[in-house]
């Protein structure tokens, strides 16, 4: 699978792109909101590279590795995915989800791509609602969510804290 926007291809993850993708999953800044630690091994990114990987498998979606079309790097993740364990309430619907390294913060990306994915989730997979949650303190993701026309429908409690939680229906969704 593989999706293309004005800056940004969206691919599927590669075990070539661990070095990268260590960049993101080892940033605190990045892993602020996420409720799990910072990875301190290249190894663990290449097991979520894996994880990722198989979930492609198993669900026909996954997050996709963001690439920038003008550098050519890996700048983050983004996309859909089969939400298998349960979240606050919810299981096997699809959810939107995204990370990205703190330069690429502020550039339109997340939109860009987050847009691409809604696409895909509306059109393609024939998707009814879209789901997609953030910690309530990171101003950036909530933002976000609100702006490609998510609404926010609840909150639950992580051990890190109190999340949002969001739904798009496709009738009210946008382009």
């Amino acid at each position: 699978m593989k999706l293309e926007t004005e800056r940004l291809i969206l691919r599927q993850l590669e075990e070539t792109d661990v070095e990268r993708m260590f960049l993101l999953d080892s940033n605190p800044e990045v892993m602020k909101y996420i409720g799990v630690p910072v990875l301190t091994e290249q190894s663990e990114s290449l097991n979520v590279i894996r994880m990722i990987r198989k979930q492609y498998e198993d669900n026909g979606i996954g997050r996709l590795a963001v690439i920038e079309k003008e550098t050519g790097l890996l700048i983050g993740w983004s996309g859909l995915k089969l939400l298998t364990q349960e979240v606050n309430g919810y299981k096997n619907v699809i959810e939107l989800g995204y990370r990205y390294l703190p330069e690429s913060w502020g550039k339109g990306f997340a939109m860009e791509a987050a847009k691409a994915s809604l696409e895909l989730g509306f059109h393609e997979m024939k998707a009814e609602v879209i789901y997609a949650y953030a910690h309530s303190e990171n101003a950036g993701s909530n933002h976000i969510l609100r702006k490609l026309g998510f609404e926010k429908t609840s909150e639950f409690t992580e051990p890190d804290g109190i999340c949002n939680w969001y739904e798009l229906k496709r009738e009210k969704y946008v382009q």
